[in-house]
């Protein structure tokens, strides 16, 4: 089991852990005790001045001038939950709810939002026991954060909302918390807004597609070494030398990886006679799509693992000069900009993809059956599945439209600078679906090509990821229904099972 010490910097394998679903044990160590303490007292002592700090002695937004007394400190976080807990849409996945809820508790832990010790260890509990709130999807502008999303999210600890048990069912909080042997709070000062200031909603759900990415990073390069060999195309793309001489990191790791995927392949030496000069770009050009791709990855998961590990409250408490300050830590954007580009990377990874199962269907550029079908004509093989993944790379260009490139100002004009963080962390979801897909079609599609000549031995990780294909989806001869087999090549790709029965063989893979 996972342990997770709350308070304390969480590391890009440990995000990516939680993001999978792990089980876990949250922690909160004795440093991060401490500094809620702290935070929490520096909260008592504005409220005891009467000092006016933003939304814990007054209004939120455009009604920050107006002051609450101290005797309604606790009642302004409550209705400050339950008015801005307006979400639509669907329900969060309960993977993207728990890290959210993890976030969230986390950053707390980090000793600026002044909130009291016991709030977080009773979202601790709420953890532990599997039940999530129910979250919509939809709401977010990703501002003073996803207020929306994170106030149903927070809803549970004044009893309030509706919540869903580890095995899916729905009903109102209330009886959840009967069931879970848990009691609502009071909340005091600071507390509500300490809880809805952030953009943790739209982080969970960028880092549990992030780290899905990272095998699709990796199952990119498995399917194009596979299409290479089917194809019987060159290797000499993939020397050292190439990347050498233009060194981008992206660049480097997918070179190494072709060449531990293409190693000891019979297909290199036959090639030795051919006739072809250039393979089309979609197959000699890989190291430098794909590389980019991961470059464009691994940007992702550097913003989006300091994020989770940032403060993002407003106003932040410092302990250390017993004042606040009211600024712009929630603002989503620095998490925005990085989850569109990524969908570009999809975009790169899916287009090229395609390009491959197109020049493989094709006799006059593969050199192989119409469709790989055994008998053109009567049958038509893979003719639709290259249709499907067009529809789908076309489908990921809308995608890939950035989100962070507007803007609506929202809250009376006070909030007037808006991020789209969450629209851009659920359209980068989307795409990835859609790339999983077409990734899933590549692989069916290559070792159907391999089919015609498989006298000749691919390379290592060609041929693991052929076996591995073959476990699971006989060869195709006369025409048969093929959607269930494509699914099931999706959920291979979606679940990391062809990267690992391939990395069995050749060892560990870059992404």
């Amino acid at each position: 089991m996972l342990r997770v010490a709350l308070g304390e910097d969480f590391s890009a394998e440990t995000l990516a852990a939680i993001a999978l679903g792990e089980d876990l044990r949250l922690v909160l160590g004795r440093e991060a005790l401490a500094r809620l303490k702290k935070a929490r007292a520096t909260v008592n002592a504005i409220v005891k001045k009467e000092t006016p700090v933003y939304g814990v002695n007054t209004g939120f937004g455009a009604l920050a001038k107006e002051r609450i007394s101290a005797a309604d400190t606790g009642t302004l976080q409550r209705n400050l939950l339950l008015s801005h807990a307006v979400g639509v849409g669907e329900d969060l996945p309960a993977n993207v709810k728990r890290l959210a809820l993890i976030l969230r508790i986390h950053s707390l832990c980090r000793g600026v939002s002044g909130v009291r010790p016991e709030l977080v260890r009773w979202f601790m509990k709420l953890v532990h026991s599997g039940w999530l709130p129910r979250v919509p999807a939809q709401g977010s502008v990703g501002a003073c954060g996803d207020l929306a999303p994170l106030a149903h999210q927070a809803l549970p600890v004044v009893g309030a909302g509706e919540m869903v048990s580890p095995d899916g069912k729905v009903m109102a909080t209330r009886k959840a918390l009967n069931k879970i042997g848990l009691e609502p709070l009071e909340l005091a000062a600071k507390e509500g807004i300490g809880l809805i200031n952030g953009v943790q909603i739209s982080n969970a759900i960028g880092l549990c597609t992030w780290a899905r990415m990272s095998h699709l990073s990796v199952t990119a390069d498995i399917a194009g070494a596979l299409s290479v060999e089917a194809l019987m195309g060159s290797h000499a793309p993939f020397d050292a030398r190439v990347v050498a001489v233009r060194p981008h990191p992206g660049a480097v790791a997918t070179s190494q990886n072709l060449r531990k995927l293409l190693r000891k392949s019979e297909v290199r030496k036959a090639h030795a006679e051919c006739d072809r000069v250039q393979d089309p770009y979609s197959f000699r050009c890989m190291p430098q799509v794909h590389g980019a791709a991961k470059d464009a990855l691994d940007y992702l998961g550097q913003a989006l693992v300091r994020e989770a590990n940032s403060a993002t409250d407003n106003p932040l408490v410092f302990p250390a000069r017993g004042d606040s300050i009211s600024a712009g830590n929630f603002h989503g954007h620095p998490i925005a900009l990085p989850l569109d580009f990524a969908a570009n990377a999809l975009c790169a990874w899916g287009n090229i993809s395609e390009r491959r199962i197109s020049t493989l269907i094709h006799p006059a550029m593969s050199g192989l059956p119409a469709f790989l079908t055994p008998k053109p004509g009567l049958s038509s093989g893979l003719m639709i599945p290259q249709v499907v993944a067009a529809a789908l790379v076309s489908e990921n260009k809308t995608h890939a439209h950035p989100a962070s490139a507007d803007t609506v100002t929202t809250s009376a004009d006070q909030e007037d600078h808006v991020s789209m963080a969450n629209f851009a962390a659920r359209k980068l979801e989307l795409a990835l679906q859609n790339t999983e897909r077409v990734l899933g079609i590549e692989l069916y599609t290559a070792a159907q090509g391999r089919e015609f000549h498989r006298d000749l031995q691919a390379g290592e990780g060609a041929q693991a990821a052929y076996e591995f294909v073959r476990k699971n989806i006989p060869a195709l001869g006369a025409d048969r229904y093929l959607g269930p087999e494509l699914d099931r090549m999706t959920e291979l790709v979606k679940n990391g099972l062809i990267r690992r029965a391939v990395e069995r063989k050749v060892g560990v893979l870059k992404a």
